[in-house]
């Protein structure tokens, strides 16, 4: 797993407008219209989280729901947090 570097990490995130950098990690903040489309919305996250072999961090409150990907094996992003960002875009 190889840590990718400044430019690598601005160019993936221009493909990726709903997510953002923080630090060593990127992340994005779903709002949904109330407590149960939010545990749906997590439920279908932690099916392609398993598929993938790659978890999110996951805060839920109460209609807002805020992923935060990176690879702690690693010590921040690789190519494994923008592939998991790339599919989870599509919930």
């Amino acid at each position: 797993m190889e840590l990718l570097d400044d430019e690598a990490i601005a160019r993936e995130l221009t493909e990726l407008p709903q997510w953002r950098r923080a630090g060593d990690a990127i992340v994005k903040t779903v709002k949904l219209t109330d407590f149960k489309q939010a545990m749906i919305f997590v439920n279908e996250v932690a099916e392609i989280a398993e598929v993938q072999n790659h978890h999110p961090d996951i805060t839920i409150q109460w209609n807002k729901v805020t992923l935060t990907l990176s690879t702690h094996a690693a010590g921040g992003l690789t190519a494994y947090d923008f592939r998991l960002a790339r599919c989870l875009d599509t919930v």
